[in-house]
C-alpha cells in the first residue's frame, strides 16, 4: 500500500521534529510492507511574511486529495498572534471537517511525571474533543471597538449533529478501550449548551451497554487529572474545555515534547501533529524532543489502519524514553537527531 502525505513542516522547530518523524515513517515503510509518498508544503510563517499568502484556495484543494496531513508547527514571532492560527490551523480542521480533536494522554515507562506517586498504569487515557463548533466557530462580534462602550461578543455554537458524531467516535473509542466513557463539561452553569451535550449523552448511552458512563464538571476534572488520573479511560467534551484540559494532559504524561494529536475525520482527510508549540528561541540548535512528533506519527498509521507499523513505532518509543535523560529540550542526553535514529533503529527492529 502507497499512502500520499501532505506533509507541512511549519515553523520554528516543527521541521527539525517533523523530519525524525518522517525518518522513522521511512524505517517501518519496508518491514511493514508500506510505501509513502510525501509531498512537502511550506505554509506557515516564513510564507506569509515572503508573499503575504496563509492557505490559498489551490492548495487547500490538493490537501484534500491526500490520505492524511503530517503538521511539525505553526506559528512566527513575527506574524501577529491569531493570523496564522486561524488562517492555516482553524481554516484546515473547518474546511476538512476534521470534528474529532482526539488526545491520548499516556505516561510512558521511565518518564517523569510531576504527579506524586502516579505511574504509567495510572495515566492511561484518552480525550474525544469536538472540534469545529463551540466558541471556536467564529460567531460573535465586537460593537464600539476601542471605546470605553466597547462589546465583544463570542458565541458557542453546538449542533445536535455535530454533539452526535463526537459523542458516537466517544462511544466506539470507548468500546475498544476499557469500556468506560465520561462526558465533561458544565452543566450547572452553560445549561444550554451542556443541555444539549448531556441530553444527547444520555440517549445515545443505551445502544452502547457494554460501556459504563458518567458525567464530571469541566473544573472538577481538572482536580482529578492531578488527584486520580486513574479514574479515566475515555472523555469527551466540547471544544474549549477541551482544548484546555488537554495541555493538563500533556504536562501531567511528562510535559509537551511527547503529547501528540490528532485532527480526525473519519470519513475524510485527516492531520496529526505534536501538540507543543514551534519553540522558536530552540530552532536549528537540535535540541527539542521530537518523540511527539515521532507519535503523532504512530497516531497517522493507526487511522489509516495500519495497526502492525503504529504498534512497531509505540515499542520504538517506549525503548527509546527508557534510555533518555529527561523529555525537556536540551536535557535529553542525545540531540533531536539521536533520538530520532534511536525510535527508527528500535521501530524497525519491532518488525
Amino acid at each position: 500500500m502507497t499512502y500520499r502525505i501532505a506533509v507541512i513542516p511549519g515553523d520554528g522547530t516543527g521541521p527539525e521534529v517533523v523530519a525524525e518523524g518522517l525518518k522513522v515513517l521511512k524505517a517501518v515503510a519496508g518491514p511493514a510492507n508500506l510505501s509513502f509518498d510525501f509531498v512537502h508544503y511550506d505554509l506557515g510563517g516564513e510564507r506569509y511574511l515572503r508573499t503575504g499568502e496563509i492557505l490559498p484556495d489551490s492548495v487547500l484543494h490538493e490537501l484534500r486529495q491526500f490520505h492524511a496531513i503530517y503538521l511539525g508547527a505553526i506559528g512566527h514571532p513575527d506574524v501577529p498572534p491569531g493570523i496564522l492560527e486561524k488562517g492555516i490551523l482553524l481554516r484546515l480542521r473547518f474546511e476538512l471537517d476534521q470534528y474529532i480533536n482526539l488526545r491520548p494522554v499516556v505516561l510512558y515507562p521511565g518518564v517523569e511525571t510531576p504527579l506524586k506517586d502516579k505511574t504509567p498504569e495510572d495515566i492511561n487515557f484518552v480525550v474525544v474533543r469536538e472540534n469545529t463548533e463551540g466558541l471556536y466557530a467564529g460567531a460573535g462580534g465586537v460593537l464600539k471597538y476601542g471605546t470605553p462602550d466597547e462589546v465583544a461578543v463570542q458565541e458557542s455554537i453546538n449542533t445536535r449533529k455535530g454533539v452526535d458524531r463526537c459523542l458516537k467516535y466517544a462511544f466506539e473509542l470507548a468500546q475498544k478501550r476499557r469500556k468506560k466513557l465520561t462526558l465533561v463539561g458544565k452543566t450547572n452553569v452553560l445549561t444550554y449548551a451542556f443541555g444539549l451535550w448531556y441530553r444527547a449523552f444520555e440517549e445515545m448511552a443505551p445502544a452502547y451497554p457494554d460501556v459504563t458512563t458518567d458525567y464530571a464538571h469541566v473544573d472538577a476534572t481538572c482536580m482529578w487529572f492531578v488527584k486520580n488520573p486513574e479514574w479515566f479511560d475515555v472523555i469527551v467534551t466540547d471544544n474549549m474545555f477541551g482544548d484546555i484540559i488537554t495541555d493538563l494532559g500533556a504536562i501531567i504524561q511528562g510535559g509537551m515534547g511527547v503529547a501528540a494529536g490528532g485532527n480526525i475525520n473519519p470519513e475524510g482527510v485527516s492531520m496529526f501533529e505534536p501538540i507543543g508549540g514551534s519553540a522558536p528561541k530552540y530552532t536549528g540548535k537540535k535540541v527539542v524532543n521530537p518523540i511527539a512528533a515521532i507519535a503523532a506519527a504512530q497516531m497517522m498509521l493507526e487511522t489509516l489502519g495500519e495497526a502492525k507499523a503504529a504498534a512497531a513505532v509505540e515499542a520504538g518509543i517506549r525503548k527509546t524514553v527508557t534510555m533518555m535523560k529527561s523529555m525537556a529540550a536540551g536535557q535529553m542526553g542525545y540531540n533531536t537527531e539521536e533520538v530520532g535514529d534511536l525510535v527508527a533503529q528500535h521501530a524497525a527492529a519491532a518488525l
